[in-house]
């Protein structure tokens, strides 16, 4: 029998998570995929080389699974049997969506465990629930299409973790085996989909019989990507457009810092913010003016060491990706957490994508990697090992614009005036690794003035390349105006002076009119 390289190798399926490894043998229940495939043919929801490769099945075979005999003569007799091909028909053309079934409210699981005859399903955990609705869907006859980002063991093998799941390991995530990663040459980060089957006798996890998409593309288009660190950075050169087209004259939080602090694709920005200086709304400002204009653009919010509350007004507020890791969460979670995250870009900017990765906050991530970090007897000022910040700085530092296409993008906070001698030392060290800082002050912010931002602190580098030369003249001499005021009465005079247009460009079309008399009163 000839097993098509797209299949999964169960034997390595049972090797991993059966008990005894003896009877590792591969084999196959070849009549029920027979029949499966002959049904799927007729199915609109799924491509139609799902079971491509199967042989056709024999006659005989094909009517004993019916329940039919060779003989019957009688017209009661057919119709009964016509009647039990329609209902196996049906049940072949059931297709069942992971990702749809990880998304139901708790109720309607509840709902659909009590329509399939699990006992007592209150008791059940969402992912073991989850677990046990698939096993029952696929008793059924269903054909179930699994959706997930795949996480690499050390020993190759990997699991499709899901984003509504944030990501974390479960019970209901889907094995791929290693001969499949080292076939398709597939990695860490990849989005894949295709069929899964249920687990067998002495398994725990659902497998992937075959690999339908990779990234959103077909498996063969995805063998000339060329891998990340090869790809050529470059400046920013194409601005993201932060003015809210919804609510031009409310939020000018966006409006402020394309004046102050432009930011483009490819951008490595930080925001330095002392508490409670509005860090998580100005993010939440930008996410929003990023999804209204730039659909193009993959948005992904990771929240690290945030509050509950905060992750579920974030996950409502913005139309993007939101994956969090709480404060009440391990360190290994935080930084198994960021791993994904980054290498899912890493992966899609591979493919040509422009991607935005709004991180909160970055120095919460480096104590996370300060913490697992192996002690190399080497500690810093605050507690800070020599080498655990080796891996922030390259989640940091993966930010980049792509000569060949495509480009990642990463806005990241960074906390100070916190009273911890460690946030310092971090901050320090992340300082001057970006390449555009957007610094909040605390004075501003205790006047209830927001965006509180610091005008004289706040840059970007190379800003000539995202900007047109007439509109960086005018902010030179807008901020010539602004340098003699004091940081608080300088964003005060521009916030009032934005409030009287609608756009920037109306803004420095009007510049003419209050220069002259602004100088004078500077004087």
């Amino acid at each position: 029998m000839v097993i098509d390289d797209n299949y999964s190798n169960d034997s390595e399926h049972l090797d991993y998570n059966s008990n005894n490894n003896q009877d590792s043998k591969f084999k196959t229940n070849q009549a029920p995929r027979r029949i499966k495939r002959r049904q799927y043919k007729s199915s609109p929801h799924v491509s139609k080389d799902l079971f491509q490769d199967m042989p056709p099945s024999p006659s005989k075979e094909e009517h004993r699974l019916r329940g039919s005999s060779e003989h019957h003569d009688n017209d009661s007799d057919d119709q009964g049997h016509a009647a039990q091909d329609t209902q196996l028909s049906q049940d072949f053309e059931m297709v069942f969506y992971l990702k749809d079934l990880k998304r139901k409210s708790p109720d309607e699981l509840l709902d659909l465990a009590e329509s399939l005859e699990v006992e007592n399903p209150s008791s059940f955990s969402r992912n073991d629930l989850i677990f046990t609705i698939l096993k029952r869907l696929a008793d059924k006859g269903g054909i179930m299409i699994g959706e997930g980002v795949l996480e690499i063991s050390h020993e190759g093998y990997g699991f499709l973790r899901s984003q509504e799941g944030h990501y974390a390991a479960a019970t209901d995530d889907v094995y791929v085996s290693h001969h499949q990663v080292r076939r398709f040459g597939l990695r860490h980060g990849d989005t894949v989909v295709g069929p899964i089957r249920a687990p067998k006798k002495g398994e725990r996890y659902f497998a992937l019989i075959k690999i339908n998409q990779v990234n959103g593309l077909e498996t063969s288009k995805i063998h000339h990507r060329i891998h990340f660190d090869d790809l050529t950075p470059l400046y920013p050169d194409s601005k993201l457009s932060l003015e809210n087209p919804a609510k031009p004259s409310k939020d000018l939080s966006g409006r402020v810092i394309e004046i102050v602090a432009p930011i483009g694709k490819g951008q490595r920005a930080l925001i330095v913010a002392p508490p409670r200086t509005g860090k998580t709304m100005l993010l939440q400002h930008i996410a929003q003016a990023v999804t209204e204009n730039h659909p193009e653009a993959i948005l992904i919010m990771l929240l690290i060491g945030e509050r509950p509350e905060e992750v579920t007004d974030m996950s409502r507020s913005i139309r993007g990706e939101v994956v969090s890791s709480t404060f009440d969460e391990p360190a290994q979670r935080h930084v198994q957490l960021a791993e994904i995250v980054i290498e899912k870009a890493k992966r899609l900017v591979e493919h040509k994508k422009d991607v935005v990765i709004l991180l909160d906050s970055i120095t919460r991530l480096a104590r996370a990697y300060n913490n697992i970090a192996p002690s190399s007897g080497k500690v810093l000022s605050g507690g800070v090992d020599s080498n655990a910040l080796q891996r922030p700085k390259r989640f940091f530092g993966a930010a980049r614009n792509i000569e060949e296409g495509g480009s990642l993008t990463i806005i990241a906070t960074a906390l100070i005036e916190t009273g911890s001698r460690m946030d310092e030392v971090i901050f320090e060290e992340f300082k001057g690794t970006g390449n555009a800082e957007i610094v909040l002050d605390r004075k501003i912010s205790d006047k209830r003035i927001f965006p509180a931002i610091d005008i004289a602190k706040s840059g970007t580098r190379k800003e000539d390349l995202l900007v047109e030369k007439s509109v960086l003249a005018k902010t030179w001499v807008l901020r010539r105006i602004l340098s003699p005021m004091s940081t608080i009465d300088g964003i005060e005079f521009l916030i009032d002076k934005l409030r009287m247009s609608k756009y920037n460009a109306e803004f420095f079309d009007q510049m003419n009119t209050f220069n002259g008399s602004t100088t004078k009163n500077t004087k």
